[in-house]
């Protein structure tokens, strides 16, 4: 991989959660890429050494940025091997940086990726070592040089991985709970609401505050990679940038909304996660710009004509059924009751209990928190009775 000009275009695939592939290729599109193209769980696109940059600062819904090397086709062991050796990989690493390989397969003659990964990384090594009589050290924990394998009926694509670590750890939660919602999710579920940045924005069930914070960063315009802790991907890579990165990191700062742009309200009835929010939206610099209330949800009113209300209520196995259809229908009681005039939706793993709500979607989006099978619903809740009222 030669030094890139600056304004060279090349490939990039933007890979991201099952649901959410149309949300990310819109936001590409605010970062003026070319040929966006949606796949399954990945937008590929063109662009060049800044949008690379950019696109793992501002990306809300992605979780890696890859640059593919090379594509081929292997049918077999010797096939993958030959084709690994075919990149010259002295120009893409040293011999005194460290490696690893993400390997995924599916419908191919190899059934296991941790023997793809193997494999192309002997073939790297002992490229190496023919060449220079050393070898590079695998790390699988922080290596300088990430790379993604991918082979889908035993076509590969062989990338650079230009996140490094997975761009949904933001880097401003340090205080999580049981099971806090993936920042990428909650940043796609937000975006999928329509929610339009400036009307007010409650979630009932904070939590940790992910909802909240990714709500906030839209609103005031922040960068999720702002926060970040560790380096990205493309530091280590040799034709990393730094002034333009720099830059692009300027950039992203100068952007940013001082002023509160939107109400934004979490309301939690447990007091350790009422702190653990607090502590999160510190983290992040957004106490004056998001309140957090101890309140049980179904007291309270709406603080607003109109907004929208978010929440992902408890769906996990261990709550009794007749708890979980009384708390499901306790949420559209007080939906119906006291948040007239609000687009409500709630994010459930148990479709069973959510019909306990007892109101009527007006949108089912299927989306996955990691495995389980989820629904976003939506419900229009009308001032008022819609009796009469023309549609």
């Amino acid at each position: 991989m030669a030094k890139q000009k600056q304004s060279d275009n090349f490939n990039m695939i933007a890979t991201t959660l099952s649901g959410l592939e149309e949300v990310l290729a819109q936001e590409l599109e605010a970062l003026e890429v070319e040929y966006i193209k949606v796949g399954n769980r990945a937008v590929s696109f063109s662009g060049n050494l800044r949008q690379l940059y950019e696109a793992n600062l501002w990306c809300r819904t992605a979780i890696r940025i890859l640059r593919p090397i090379r594509t081929f086709k292997a049918r077999n062991e010797r096939d993958l091997y030959e084709q690994v050796q075919k990149t010259n990989w002295a120009e893409i690493m040293d011999l005194d940086q460290t490696f690893a390989i993400d390997a995924v397969v599916s419908h191919s003659t190899f059934e296991h990726s941790l023997f793809v990964a193997q494999l192309t990384k002997d073939a790297i090594v002992d490229q190496f070592r023919k060449a220079t009589g050393e070898r590079p050290s695998v790390d699988r924990i922080r290596p300088d040089v990430r790379l993604n394998l991918h082979m889908h009926e035993n076509m590969v694509t062989l990338s650079l991985d230009s996140s490094g670590d997975s761009l949904h750890r933001r880097g401003y939660r340090l205080q999580t709970n049981v099971a806090p919602l993936n920042e990428v999710l909650a940043a796609g579920i937000i975006a999928l609401s329509g929610w339009d940045k400036k009307s007010t924005f409650i979630d009932p069930m904070a939590g940790s505050g992910t909802f909240l914070i990714e709500a906030a960063l839209m609103a005031q315009n922040i960068a999720p990679g702002i926060f970040r802790r560790d380096p990205y991907g493309f530091e280590s890579w040799k034709d990393y940038n730094e002034e333009l990165f720099e830059m692009v990191w300027k950039t992203a700062e100068a952007k940013e909304k001082r002023e509160p742009q939107a109400q934004i309200i979490g309301y939690d009835i447990d007091p350790d996660y009422v702190m653990a929010a607090r502590k999160n939206i510190e983290n992040a610099g957004l106490e004056h710009v998001i309140k957090v209330e101890m309140a049980d949800f179904f007291k309270t009113q709406a603080p607003a004509e109109e907004g929208v209300l978010i929440m992902n209520p408890p769906y996990n196995e261990r709550i009794l059924s007749d708890d979980i259809h009384q708390l499901y229908k306790q949420i559209g009681d007080t939906l119906k009751n006291n948040y007239q005039g609000f687009d409500a939706f709630v994010f459930t793993g148990n479709l069973d209990a959510a019909k306990s709500i007892g109101l009527r979607a007006s949108r089912r989006t299927p989306l996955y928190n990691g495995a389980i099978d989820c629904r976003l619903l939506k419900y229009e809740l009308y001032q008022g009775s819609r009796r009469g009222e023309k549609e």
